[in-house]
């Protein structure tokens, strides 16, 4: 494709006019400096909207990277912001001179006053809270102060753990009231802001174990169950290295060019690709650290691991063997990244684990590593009868891509194969579900939109400087030319955006979901900073995703900020809530270029009636006004920043919640008369593979509750019928 063309054109000719970038560039070969060095002029010469470094930018720096450092202010004191304040306008300058003097002295300062908080904490959670007292929190972190001095410090802790620690009392109270016959009480707590620090308790407790133990026992165990999750939280803390810090404090830096320009230390690199191709070389199973011990949490469907039904999950990781060698290497405390490392591998390489399996007994096993497909990334489809029509639904998480081969598997050659597979069982129409799919390919989006359309224009990109570029369909094929419906939500974003303008303004679908998507209007690409160095003795440098260029409709219009709005608009949880591009900080601005010349699809559909009886339909849905009523409550909860730490004022606060939130129970009721099915092919594999069995049928369950699929599948009808209307009497009028 042409944009990806281009683009490796700007990597190849940035690469050849950094050719000075060797590790040999300073006298004291620092890592952290050649880092900045790379960033730094990738960013002046490659990005949309290079920014000047100046002391505006650093001063929006200064206050977004101490936030992400101290979001919840428990760590910093302000006389260390004021020591920091010395910096706030001239980390522009030490940029430009590729001087990390500011985050050496945040960084040795934040890792002292976390060593500091352990001691802070565990003094405090073994003192007994009263829970009669009566005081107020507040999860305004913004509008907090710094703390002066160790006493103000000692109560912001004090407040936020028994914040923390009043919700796991709540839960026990619950628990010990439910095993002694009382109503079962569960209190809302969707809405705080420290997640971590708010456990669930673990697998509940034996109704014989708690039912007699006193509220001075509960109020222990609820401190412990507090302390138990910091204690989890800091592990994860003290696993982080310097470089980990330190690629903190670059994307503070990279991000005030715009929200999706971002550093990729080499582990999220390797995790970025994965996301994108949906693939990876290994044994197939998810790790977790827990305290020392890598754990297994889930073995992959039909990978290595899943294979050879040895590796269970609950097993602790303590060896890995690699093939070939004598030795094995010990892995308990080690960092979970570092971990992965030793257990992953080329395809057809064998790795031998050392195990303490969850009856306690030590065994070694031997997986061969292959590729590993995560199957949740991918395109999948089902049949559905709707008034004696067949309809079939596929839903795309995501653009996938393979960046190494694109003939490998992709979501536009996944599509295809599904909507043929799909023709194969009589269709009538198909619903292409993009909710919450963010995006990934612009390649695979013109392809998927030429599966159809005959040919034309999908999609104008534009980069800084240089003339629009059009990116066209070219193929005349036609793979579905029925009706056809795209459901969108506000997290539809970038390449669903794109697709989804695309068929709007050809008039080829009918766009159905929230007001508007997210609107992400921007096209960033990956330039791996490996190769701008020469002779490179620093180690892998990772990569940098940055914005290039900016999308627009065929139309002329952007989708950025404003992003694609529903020919149907529907009500979802997200309606009230802030999450789009125009809630993002910096975003590039909305503009508008010129229209490019494009045919209306021709066909019989007539789209306008069909619109305003959809709209009809969903004025008078209850289901959808229950949904609405619900996004305001959610809204109204997520907006509340004042907590009593009185127990009695907590619970009431809690029962009128749940008082409220019996409104919507009747949410999770909704059913609908429809019934879903798999394809054949996916019916034989099922037979080998329970776990695929029981994705399909959880996925087949929640489409039969799912309001959004029934209208569209109504939607679908109607256009049938207005195309067998409109077809007849177009054959009357030519007779």
């Amino acid at each position: 494709m042409k944009g990806n063309y281009k683009f490796l054109l700007l990597a190849l000719l940035i690469a050849f006019a950094s050719c000075s970038f060797t590790s040999k560039t300073f006298d004291d070969p620092d890592k952290d400096k050649l880092l900045i060095q790379l960033i730094t002029y990738v960013l002046d010469q490659g990005h949309f909207n290079p920014q000047d470094l100046n002391d505006d930018f650093s001063s929006h720096v200064f206050d977004d990277y101490l936030e992400q450092l101290d979001p919840f202010k428990r760590y910093f004191y302000e006389s260390d912001i004021k020591e920091f304040e010395a910096y706030r306008n001239n980390i522009d300058d030490q940029l430009k001179d590729y001087d990390v003097s500011f985050f050496n002295l945040t960084h040795q300062r934040l890792l002292q006053r976390i060593e500091e908080s352990k001691k802070l904490y565990a003094d405090i959670l073994e003192k007994p809270f009263d829970f009669n007292q009566r005081e107020k929190f507040s999860t305004d972190y913004e509008n907090k102060p710094y703390v002066k001095n160790k006493r103000e410090m000692k109560e912001r802790w004090r407040q936020q753990l028994k914040f923390s620690t009043i919700a796991n009392y709540d839960d026990l109270v619950d628990q010990r009231n439910f095993s002694m016959g009382s109503v079962q009480y569960t209190p809302e707590l969707d809405d705080l802001e420290d997640r971590s620090e708010v456990p669930s308790v673990e697998g509940g407790k034996n109704n014989s174990e708690i039912k007699d133990k006193t509220v001075k026992e509960l109020e222990e165990e609820a401190r412990e169950t507090t302390l138990r999750s910091l204690n989890e939280l800091y592990d994860f803390i003290d696993d982080r290295q310097r470089k980990d810090w330190f690629a903190v404090y670059i994307n503070a830096i990279v991000e005030e060019f715009d929200p999706h320009t971002f550093y990729f230390a080499p582990e999220d690199k390797d995790r970025f690709d994965v996301a994108m191709s949906g693939n990876f070389e290994g044994i197939g199973a998810r790790l977790q650290k827990k305290m020392d011990a890598i754990m297994v949490n889930e073995i992959i469907s039909g990978g290595p691991a899943w294979r050879a039904n040895e590796l269970e999950v609950g097993d602790q990781i303590l060896k890995v063997k690699q093939e070939g060698e004598t030795k094995a290497t010990n892995v308990v405390g080690m960092r979970l990244d570092d971990a992965i490392k030793f257990i992953k591998g080329p395809k057809g390489t064998t790795v031998t684990l050392t195990l303490k399996k969850v009856d306690g007994t030590i065994e070694d096993i031997s997986i061969t590593r292959d590729i590993v497909e995560l199957e949740e990334t991918y395109a999948k489809s089902s049949t559905v009868i709707k008034d004696d029509k067949k309809f079939g639904l596929i839903n795309l998480p995501k653009f996938y891509i393979n960046f190494e081969d694109y003939d490998k598997r992709n979501a536009a050659s996944d599509i295809k194969q599904e909507i043929e597979r799909l023709k194969e069982e009589g269709i009538q129409g198909l619903v292409l579900d993009l909710r919450n799919n963010g995006g990934g390919s612009l390649q695979t989006v013109v392809d998927i939109a030429g599966l159809f359309i005959e040919e034309g224009p999908v999609v104008q990109v534009k980069t800084t400087g240089e003339p629009k570029e059009v990116l066209e369909d070219t193929d005349k094929s036609i793979i579905w030319d029925g009706p056809l419906v795209i459901l969108v939500n506000e997290l539809s974003a970038s390449a669903s955006e794109i697709l989804a303008a695309a068929m709007q303004d050809y008039k080829r679908a009918i766009v159905l979901g929230s007001k508007q998507t997210y609107g992400k209007g921007t096209v960033q690409n990956v330039l791996d900073l490996n190769r701008m160095v020469r002779n490179n003795s620093n180690g892998d440098m990772g990569a940098l995703k940055f914005t290039t260029q900016k999308f627009y409709r065929i139309d002329g219009g952007s989708t950025q900020l404003e992003g694609v709005k529903s020919d149907v608009v529907v009500p979802d949880r997200y309606s009230y809530i802030n999450i789009g591009e125009k809630d993002q900080e910096n975003p590039l601005p909305w503009d508008k270029i010129d229209a490019v010349d494009y045919d209306l699809w021709e066909n019989y559909f007539d789209y306008d009636t069909t619109i305003s009886k959809s709209k009809a339909r969903m004025a008078a849905n209850e289901q959808l006004k229950l949904i609405d009523a619900n996004a305001q409550w959610v809204k109204k909860i997520r907006d509340r920043e004042i907590y009593s730490l009185n127990y009695n004022e907590y619970k009431k606060e809690m029962e009128l919640n749940e008082e409220e939130a019996k409104r919507f129970e009747k949410l999770s009721d909704y059913k609908t008369n429809l019934t879903f099915n798999s394809l054949p092919y996916e019916k034989k594999m099922m037979d080998k593979d329970s776990v695929l069995k029981q994705k399909r049928e959880r996925w087949h369950q929640s489409l039969a509750k799912d309001v959004y699929i029934e209208e569209a599948l109504n939607v679908l009808n109607d256009l049938k019928m207005t195309y067998a209307i409109k077809n007849k009497v177009a054959t009357s009028v030519k007779n």
